[in-house]
């Protein structure tokens, strides 16, 4: 379900298809920001930090699998690419390059409406289920009652310490920005500063030690974390 907070940019050289989109989404409180050829899409991801990208590959200045790849070095946020390029070489080459779903002009607007809906499901655990679990080896992180189970111990953990570990956790090895995780975990209206993240993290730390030879909150220096898996076995 989308709220007024998601924020999609929009990348399409094409003003008329851009306004298009937009008509739609904002029809369903979307948020969006626009880009006409590739530079101006980077700028504006690396400004606006939207919750999704829909990206043509025919673009000027630098083409869509280039703006891919970039987003892509920085940033964990969904990326629909949408096109005319309908070949299967250009579907395998943007879903190689980190595209989380590809899409053929012409297409339905109900349709992208859907699929951006779909996307944003996958990639955002902020909504969670009643015995919602992730387990590894000797690591069970439990939705359920806020808990973590290290080996044989059960440790409570506040909501937002749990929260960010399940977030982290659900997206092994991937790296996020502070800002990132900000918005994923307190929310696009957060006033705080991101060093709240970086305290949560030592916390979590301080609690994961015990398996921190197969499961690590790994700062990446400069950019942000990303929760690695060193052995499952």
């Amino acid at each position: 379900m989308s709220n007024d907070f998601d924020k999609v940019l929009v990348v399409d050289d094409d003003i008329e298809i851009c306004n298009m989109i937009e008509m739609f989404l904002v029809k369903e409180k979307f948020q969006v920001v626009k880009a006409y050829d590739g530079e101006e899409a980077v700028k504006k991801f690396t400004r606006e930090m939207p919750s999704i990208v829909i990206l043509d590959i025919m673009l000027p200045k630098m083409d869509g699998y280039d703006v891919c790849r970039e987003i892509k070095k920085i940033s964990q946020v969904p990326i629909i690419m949408l096109t005319a390029k309908g070949e299967t070489f250009d579907k395998v080459l943007g879903l190689r390059l980190g595209a989380d779903d590809y899409m053929v002009k012409p297409f339905d607007p109900e349709e992208l409406i859907a699929r951006i809906r779909a996307v944003l499901r996958r990639t955002n655990p902020k909504e969670y289920s009643r015995g919602e679990k992730i387990i590894f080896p000797s690591l069970m992180i439990d939705m359920d009652d806020f808990s973590i189970r290290l080996k044989d111990e059960v440790i409570n953990l506040p909501k937002k310490e749990m929260e960010l570990l399940y977030f982290l956790a659900s997206n092994p090895n991937k790296l996020f920005t502070r800002e990132q995780l900000i918005e994923q975990i307190w929310g696009y209206d957060f006033l705080g500063e991101t060093r709240t993240v970086d305290v949560h993290i030592k916390r979590l730390r301080e609690k994961l030690k015990d398996v921190e030879d197969k499961y690590e909150i790994k700062t990446v220096w400069g950019v942000g974390y990303k929760f690695e898996v060193k052995k499952v076995v």
